[in-house]
């Protein structure tokens, strides 16, 4: 099953909190040592953008360090929480989306990031994620994607497996997970992106990646969108 189908039908809203409310506390400081190092580095931005908000769990965190932060997510459920999730802050918009074919102008953001391995987690291609998150970056505006770090890989296949306990996702396949792929035996599977991998992506397309691991948790792709760059 295609996972974007999978996010809209099957685990959004209050599912998808519910994910984030059994995490052990190793995961929740994972999930926080994220948000930190994205507010830390575009503190001040002007209009910042989140590609796969959900019901908005980062976006309320990081709306009050730039002027205007946009999510989008293909789900409506988890937007229709977001409103009530995210609405004591003001400086927000949401739209449903596909983060790969996004009907956003061209460089209008001056900060776009997708966390917690979004770039798996979507199921869509991830190059050409990657090329709309450039298009619509604003020259010398700061993209950021994040992946797990191998270092975090029992504590993140404990947490799936208390996902499944629980029903939000369906039985681990435990043959085939293994090496930061996770499959469940509903067709769900969440697969990571190494830093080298990273660099590649980027490299495609002329821009220079840096790599940062937080945390012993999470591997960040930081790019700058330079002058020259396409």
């Amino acid at each position: 099953m295609h996972k974007g189908t999978y996010y809209e039908d099957k685990l959004s809203a209050k599912k998808l909190l519910k994910c984030y409310e059994i995490a052990s506390p190793r995961i929740k400081r994972y999930l926080d040592a994220e948000i930190q190092f994205v507010i830390s580095n575009i503190h001040g931005a002007g209009l910042a953008l989140e590609l796969g908000c959900g019901y908005g769990r980062v976006l309320k965190a990081v709306s009050p360090f730039v002027s205007t932060i946009v999510g989008n997510d293909i789900s409506r459920a988890s937007l229709e929480l977001a409103i009530s999730y995210v609405k004591p802050c003001s400086t927000y918009r949401i739209v449903q989306m596909d983060a790969s074919k996004m009907a956003f102008p061209s460089s209008v953001f001056n900060a776009v990031f997708c966390i917690q391995n979004g770039i798996s987690a979507f199921g869509v291609d991830k190059r050409r994620l990657i090329a709309e998150s450039i298009r619509v970056t604003k020259e010398e505006g700061l993209i950021l994607f994040s992946s797990y770090s191998p270092r975090i890989w029992q504590e993140r296949l404990d947490w799936f497996r208390n996902q499944s306990q629980v029903g939000l996702l369906g039985g681990i396949d435990e043959d085939e997970t293994y090496d930061g792929t996770i499959v469940c035996k509903d067709g769900f599977r969440a697969t990571t992106v190494s830093g080298s991998q990273f660099i590649e992506f980027f490299d495609e397309f002329g821009l220079n990646a840096s790599i940062i691991e937080v945390d012993n948790s999470s591997i960040f792709c930081k790019v700058v969108k330079k002058k020259t760059d396409v």
